[in-house]
């Protein structure tokens, strides 16, 4: 069934309706979803790996054939590498060195920089989340449900002239007459995070608020860059991730008529 949302304008008046395309129609897939957005957080992932010399600096080999000078035969001694650390004529003082049950030895399976966190999907899976991720976004209940605060109007399509804010206080201007006051409040706050991450230099996080879906390049681009926790972006550009931030379906997004007109035409993500 062909869903048809209203077309409103920058002060908030209905100006027509718009029947949305195929690609809102599709089944919602959250598992789906969640293996695309985590097939583009792995491949954003940098590799990391041990030295390869690490735990192995030091001279342990220890002989244990008969009359070897620095040997072991007859000591008592288990067979674990070992260094010397002081000596006393022929008499060695041993300690474990080298294997992976020693002190300063080396790690039994480090990690290697030559592992692959990418994890690869395949194309028709990917254009298939999108589409389930974009038929949730015109849910409201979905919406919702993630913890936006959402507009009694919602959702809706706004006119393609707002494409042409230049100044960043306009379009805070304009979202504020679209009913999204309380939603921007919602992402500008700052959470503490759970964890140690806040001892490494990520002690704050923050929610995602609205994301603004325009035909192509334009001077809301950047105009809406600065504004905390929302995101711009072109139509031909959206994926799974910008949809569905941390894998939960939902986000609150708003989609200019010349954005769903191209959508249609070049048939995006079929």
């Amino acid at each position: 069934m062909t869903m048809e949302l209203k077309i409103v304008s920058r002060e908030n008046k209905e100006s027509g309706k718009q029947k949305l395309p195929v690609q809102f129609e599709e089944a919602f897939r959250p598992d789906l979803i969640h293996r695309a957005v985590i097939s583009l957080q792995s491949r954003r992932r940098q590799r990391y790996g041990a030295d390869p010399r690490a735990g192995k600096k030091q001279a342990a080999r220890l002989s244990r054939r008969r009359r070897d000078y620095k040997g072991a035969y007859g000591k008592g001694l288990s067979r674990m590498p070992r260094k010397t650390m002081t000596r006393r004529g022929m008499q060695m003082n041993f300690v474990g060195a080298f294997a992976p049950g020693t002190v300063g030895g080396r790690r039994a399976f480090p990690p290697t920089s030559e592992h692959i966190f990418a994890q690869s999907i395949n194309d028709k899976e990917r254009r298939k989340a999108i589409r389930s991720a974009l038929s949730a976004v015109v849910d409201k209940n979905i919406v919702q449900s993630r913890g936006h605060k959402v507009p009694a109007n919602y959702p809706f399509i706004l006119t393609t002239d707002s494409e042409s804010m230049k100044k960043t206080k306009d379009v805070l201007e304009l979202l504020g007459k679209l009913g999204f006051e309380a939603e921007l409040e919602r992402s500008n706050k700052p959470k503490v995070r759970a964890g140690k991450g806040k001892m490494r230099g990520r002690r704050l996080k923050k929610a995602k608020g609205p994301l603004i879906v325009v035909s192509g390049k334009c001077d809301m681009l950047s105009a809406a860059k600065n504004i905390p926790g929302i995101d711009v972006v072109e139509i031909k550009n959206i994926n799974a991730e910008l949809l569905a931030p941390g894998a939960q379906a939902g986000r609150i997004t708003i989609f200019t008529q010349g954005a769903i007109q191209l959508l249609e035409k070049e048939k995006l993500f079929m």
